[in-house]
């Protein structure tokens, strides 16, 4: 195939993500825009799947590159189709004719949740059009405004697509409205279609060729070629998806990564139809992989700039960022000799995944674990899903954290996201804390439940407005740390599902933080302890010691548990002793006789108090730990 000659463009779907893989195989670059609660799966795919062999027939090409695709995708991640996302992009090739004239389209399909915001953002930069794909029976979501921004931004064609129509409860013409009230495109042209039943996909087709503008040519410019995906093979190191840019590349060129700083050679570059298959030269326009026997995935990280050794380009693509860990939790092996295949199984998931951290940990109450960093909670559920699935271990996962910034009395600035970590009183001027921009979109009878709810959680009210007559927009500053926790089970719970959200990082702000430590039997329990805000320090130390009272075995003697803030107890409970009757053999006589034998057993206590040492198990720490979850 002469691939120079092909036309190119990208398109991005912001409402479904499940719709777009197949509707890329144009000669343009199409990114899918869609709705992160359902399963992320092309349009076609899902239809192809579905539909009769007859179906299939009449769809040709589009059907055979699509069946390729879903072979390809069942086999990537189990536990992505099951939590309704994955981490990596799909990019597919396809070759599609319209009005007797071939064109070659590149599809690429993004994650969609707002821990991969930057991944969307260069999937974005690498195409020249999107997918706007929108339930017909859901409307408009948090997350799709997010991502259609990201899209403008780039200033890309976008292309509303309704989905789901056949649906008994479809209201396209409401939906299509919403779209034009609440992003302000035109939808008077917008495709209805359906994946299900393979309604409209020859129009979506259609449109991309006709609507989507080519790549511009620039291949006598110097080599620029944004890495948008990549992925560790056991056999051939690191696999790197990328957008040809400016110039041309071929095998054996030796390129230079311009972030990283690395210098390899390509030994293999290909296209993916939508498997890989191998080609000699990729031009401007054009996207492909390639293979250069990299062996971290940090050294081809996702937005960096691909140029050659010999010609280097004056200046990198724009937009490349660092992936920076904004949640932090501590995980340790229920069996202890379980801790090198934890610290095996880490190291071959980071391979696959640069945004993931980790250092050992120690606990005098779990063992060895690690200290885990994460882009947010839903890279934390995965990461901890697959160590569980994949590598067979059974986990403790501590409650999740952020990292705070510890401002001390001598101007260094210390950042902290262990309470362990964190400076005395006496050397700290002032702790801040992580502060998102959180919009939650919810029919109107919500508004009050949900406005309460982020009230609850220290929020600070910036705006409602309603967006259609049914439907509102709230606006909360909220602290990450307070998000963490169950807030989305929250919104979900208090909106029967019906509501959605959307959150970004604004930056840190100053907070009455303090650190809340529990003492048993006057000993620090370092593991229980947790940094809170001051107004919530005391129903959080009281639900801690409430429930350590209940699951702490009794000893021989009394065991006060207490919450504390420095040397202040703030709440206490107390775990009574296991005593003899020691008076059972008095029935009568004086009081005094009584009394000695009371006296005695006391004196007893005392000393057992004072050398004992109270054990506290390790479901225990498993129980409090899920409550700290619910309660923090």
């Amino acid at each position: 195939m002469a691939t120079n000659i092909c036309r190119f463009s990208s398109i991005s779907t912001a409402d479904s993500l499940h719709h777009h893989r197949n509707v890329d195989s144009r000669v343009f670059r199409i990114s899918l825009l869609s709705n992160t609660r359902f399963s992320k799966r092309s349009i076609s795919s899902t239809r192809f799947e579905n539909g009769s062999s007859r179906r299939r027939r009449r769809y040709g090409v589009l059907c055979q590159t699509a069946g390729a695709a879903i072979s390809k995708d069942s086999s990537d991640s189990e536990f992505a189709a099951k939590v309704g996302q994955q981490r990596l992009s799909k990019a597919a090739r396809m070759r599609y004719v319209f009005n007797n004239e071939p064109y070659c389209l590149n599809l690429i399909d993004t994650p969609g949740h707002v821990d991969f915001s930057y991944e969307v953002s260069r999937s974005l930069a690498a195409c020249e059009g999107a997918l706007l794909v929108v339930d017909a029976s859901q409307g408009v979501e948090a997350q799709t405004l997010a991502n259609v921004y990201l899209a403008l931004d780039n200033n890309l064609e976008i292309i509303p697509v309704l989905n789901k129509i056949d649906l008994p409860g479809a209201e396209p013409n409401r939906v299509a409205q919403e779209i034009e009230e609440i992003v302000g495109l035109d939808c008077s042209d917008a495709i209805h279609c359906s994946a299900k039943e393979g309604i409209g996909i020859t129009e979506i087709l259609n449109a991309i060729v006709k609507r989507i503008p080519p790549p511009k040519n620039t291949a006598e410019r110097p080599l620029r070629a944004l890495i948008f995906d990549s992925y560790y093979d056991p056999y051939r190191g690191v696999i790197v998806y990328f957008r040809v840019i400016d110039g041309t590349i071929k095998k054996g060129d030796k390129i230079y990564f311009m972030a990283s700083e690395k210098e390899y050679y390509a030994d293999e570059i290909g296209v993916l139809s939508p498997n890989q298959m191998q080609v000699d030269k990729l031009y401007a326009g054009e996207v492909g992989y390639l293979s250069a026997s990299i062996r971290s995935v940090a050294d081809a990280r996702v937005g960096d700039t691909i140029t050659h050794f010999g010609r280097r380009a004056e200046s990198s693509l724009p937009g490349y960022e660092e992936a920076t860990p904004m949640v932090f939790c501590g995980l340790f092996p229920v069996d202890a000799d379980q801790f090198p295949e934890l610290r095996e199984a880490l190291e071959k998931l980071q391979l696959n995944d640069a945004a993931l951290n980790f250092e050992p940990e120690s606990s005098s109450a779990m063992g060895f674990g690690f200290r885990c960093g994460f882009l947010g909670l839903l890279h934390m559920e995965i990461v901890q899903e697959r160590l569980e699935r994949e590598y067979n271990l059974t986990l403790i996962t501590t409650a999740p954290s952020v990292v705070y910034r510890v401002n001390c009395v001598n101007g260094d600035t210390v950042e902290c996201s262990n309470p362990s970590m964190l400076p005395e009183p006496g050397k700290r001027r002032s702790i801040e804390e992580p502060y998102v921009k959180i919009e939650m979109l919810t029919p109107k009878e919500y508004i009050g439940s949900l406005m309460e709810l982020a009230q609850d959680r220290r929020g600070e009210f910036k705006e409602m407005k309603y967006i259609t007559e049914n439907r509102a927009s709230i606006i909360y500053w909220l602290p990450l740390a307070e998000m963490v926790g169950d807030f989305f089970d929250q919104l979900k719970s208090k909106s029967k599902g019906y509501a959605s959200m959307e959150y970004t990082f604004v930056g840190y702000r100053e907070s009455e933080l303090i650190k809340l430590d529990i003492q048993i039997n006057g000993d620090p329990v370092e593991p229980l302890a947790t940094i809170v805000h001051r107004d919530k320090a005391y129903s959080v130390g009281r639900a801690l010691t409430q429930k350590l009272k209940e699951l702490i075995p009794r000893q021989m003697f009394k065991v006060p548990i207490q919450a504390c803030i420095g040397a202040k107890v703030i709440a206490s409970e107390t775990l009574s002793a296991i005593r003899k009757d020691v008076l059972s053999k008095c029935y009568g006589g004086d009081i005094t006789r009584k009394k000695k034998l009371l006296k005695k057993q006391a004196e007893g206590k005392k000393r057992m108090k004072a050398i004992g040492k109270v054990e506290v198990p390790q479901e225990a720490f498993m129980a409090v730990l899920r409550l700290e979850k619910e309660v923090i």
